[in-house]
């Protein structure tokens, strides 16, 4: 699970914009990236995906590194100093991951939660959205503290709503709304955002308050 950690506020002056430094650290796409790929409990990671992404490491103000699809990251910087001038901090918590990883993140829910909540809220190895880099985790800094508890994060509905609003003026969906666990067969995120990189349909989406899965299944 994860742990909160107390941020020094001094920190905070030194963040600023909450700047993002991105760095390339992957080859040049071989394919067009879809940007709109369904990855769900149904739909695993298409083959071959890595060869049409070009991943980037994203150097965060809390001396942590990320890695992120490219343009997935520079809509994360925009995204993150919208937000950071109506004095809401966020930080990058979960992004990439392999399927490697996946699994010892199942393993070790698993082993702390059990097997109901691990399936609830955790996707088996290779259905991730994770792998795709288009997904992002993000914590948020409030009074100086950094919130990532999960359940600690669900209660700031406030802080959520607002951001919740800024994400498709960038092309970030909420990926697994309230009250859509049946489709996306997880439970709820408020954390969790996907990159589609059109901000017009994720403005649909939004507005609608509908699923990826919903969308795609009228087009």
């Amino acid at each position: 699970m994860k742990k909160k950690a107390m941020l020094i506020i001094a920190l905070i002056a030194i963040l600023g914009m909450g700047v993002v430094m991105l760095s390339g650290c992957g080859k040049k796409n071989e394919t067009k990236t879809n940007y709109m790929v369904l990855v769900n409990k149904q739909s695993k990671l298409p083959e071959n995906w890595e060869s049409t992404i070009e991943l980037v490491d994203v150097y965060t103000g809390l001396d942590e590194t990320y890695k992120v699809e490219k343009k997935t990251a520079e809509a994360y910087k925009k995204l993150k100093e919208d937000l950071y001038n109506d004095h809401i901090i966020i930080e990058l918590d979960s992004t990439y991951r392999t399927v490697q990883q996946q699994q010892e993140i199942w393993d070790e829910f698993e082993q702390e939660e059990g097997l109901e909540y691990t399936q609830k809220y955790v996707a088996v190895p290779g259905t991730s959205e994770h792998h795709t880099g288009l997904a992002v985790d993000v914590k948020i800094v409030k009074d100086g503290e950094i919130i990532d508890d999960n359940d600690d994060m669900t209660a700031e509905t406030e802080i959520f709503s607002k951001i919740h609003a800024k994400l498709a003026k960038y092309g970030f969906i909420l990926r697994y709304p309230v009250g859509k666990e049946d489709i996306t067969g997880y439970g709820a995120e408020v954390w969790h955002f996907r990159y589609i990189d059109n901000p017009i349909v994720a403005k649909e989406i939004m507005d609608k308050g509908i699923t990826l899965e919903e969308y795609l299944q009228n087009k």
